[in-house]
């Protein structure tokens, strides 16, 4: 392939155009394959098909040992590198057969990468100060895996100017879901819970989002470890349970996080099972299904109390649409619910035509054709960084 091939697929009318994520969940990779015509605030989009490939057997164990502080080791990340890009392009595979699709027809593929450890706070190191992340499924493997050219790792180049690297998707809910009628708010519950605001008529400018705070991601670890399952299905052993004040407080207190002023980004390295351990202290004893319920309740009260810190004195909210695991937990959005009163609509973006599993993966098969079009996809008052740039190595096949 040579540079006038890349500009060709740039100047095609319409691509074909396939999206890669698997999140801090661990669950599986969400693959999608979309239609997509133009670029920036003229992209439009049309999904073809969705998948979650599944990860095999002991995989999840083996990334999160290699994600904890002091528990990885060079070795096996270095393979895993290597076998979760081979797993990606079996998601490629799968999707295209399921969607009866030849691979030949596919244009780019969009992927964001397994975050393993996430460091955008400068730190002192040997003489230098900056911050770091990782992300491995190296796209150069999956491009020379499937013959497609793969842009990824997206996250890099805004945390080299000093950006947090995430979240990223409010450049996608800018150019998909602004609103000339309402003021919206695009909220994520993956593992981690990022918020997206979106004033009605907003620019580019005006675009504020940041993580939260924690999402399924505590209340899967005490799931495990409570309940011996992977997750608390639709959200039924919290509504079996009750929220516990004195629990709640505890995690407040043990918080820092929640507070602080966006820009912000967090991940696994902060609400890991040592952040459990300590929020529930002498507070072990309570009934297992209090503890979900109590857990699930900070995860709402996170984000509600980060919209009433940082932007509720600014734009009243008319419309909360949610995508992600969360989405599925009842409890959670009864809760939320709560939080936001009967004046904000909390619906998933299902309304807005993007699934809540897919919607990840459908806004990095759009990155892959925003850095095709030289177009900058972080947002610098969103991530801190020192400068709208041009995210994503394109690797070919």
């Amino acid at each position: 392939m040579h540079l006038e091939d890349l500009i060709a697929i740039r100047d095609k009318k319409k691509k074909y155009i396939i999206g890669l994520m698997s999140g801090t969940s661990l669950d599986g990779v969400d693959a999608v394959l979309i239609e997509l015509k133009g670029s920036g605030t003229k992209t439009e989009i049309k999904l073809q098909e969705f998948v979650t490939y599944p990860f095999p057997g002991g995989f999840k164990e083996k990334l999160l040992e290699n994600s904890t502080t002091n528990s990885g080791n060079v070795t096996d990340i270095c393979r895993l590198n290597f076998l979760l890009a081979h797993l990606y392009a079996d998601a490629v595979k799968y999707l295209l057969k399921k969607a009866k699709v030849p691979i030949k027809k596919i244009d780019l593929i969009g992927s964001h990468g397994q975050t393993i450890h996430h460091l955008p706070n400068k730190e002192n190191y040997l003489g230098y100060r900056f911050g770091s992340t990782f992300q491995i499924g190296d796209p150069s493997v999956i491009a020379k895996l499937t013959g497609i050219t793969t842009v990824g790792d997206f996250r890099t180049g805004d945390v080299a100017l000093n950006g947090e690297g995430a979240p990223l998707v409010p450049y996608f809910d800018y150019i998909m879901f602004n609103s000339s009628k309402k003021n919206r708010a695009l909220l994520n519950i993956g593992g981690i819970s990022n918020i997206t605001f979106l004033k009605k008529n907003s620019t580019f400018e005006d675009v504020i989002a940041f993580d939260t705070g924690p999402g399924n991601m505590m209340i899967d670890l005490l799931a495990k470890k409570l309940f011996k399952i992977e997750y608390d299905k639709d959200g039924k052993l919290a509504k079996g349970g009750k929220i516990n004040d004195e629990l709640l407080k505890q995690i407040i207190k043990y918080d820092n996080f929640i507070f602080r002023t966006p820009p912000k980004s967090t991940g696994r390295e902060y609400y890991d099972m040592s952040f459990i351990n300590k929020a529930l202290q002498n507070l072990f004893h309570l009934p297992h299904n209090d503890i979900i319920a109590t857990f699930t309740e900070f995860t709402a009260y996170s984000i509600f109390n980060n919209y009433a810190f940082f932007f509720k004195d600014k734009i009243l909210l008319d419309e909360l649409y949610v995508s992600g695991g969360g989405a599925y937990n009842q409890f959670l959005l009864r809760r939320l619910e709560h939080y936001f009163g009967y004046q904000v609509s909390i619906k998933t973006t299902e309304k807005l035509n993007v699934g809540v599993d897919s919607k990840e993966a459908v806004c990095f098969a759009v990155f892959a054709n925003e850095t095709l079009h030289g177009n900058p996809v972080n947002i610098p008052n969103v991530t801190g960084a020192g400068r709208p740039t041009i995210l994503g190595k394109i690797c070919l096949p």
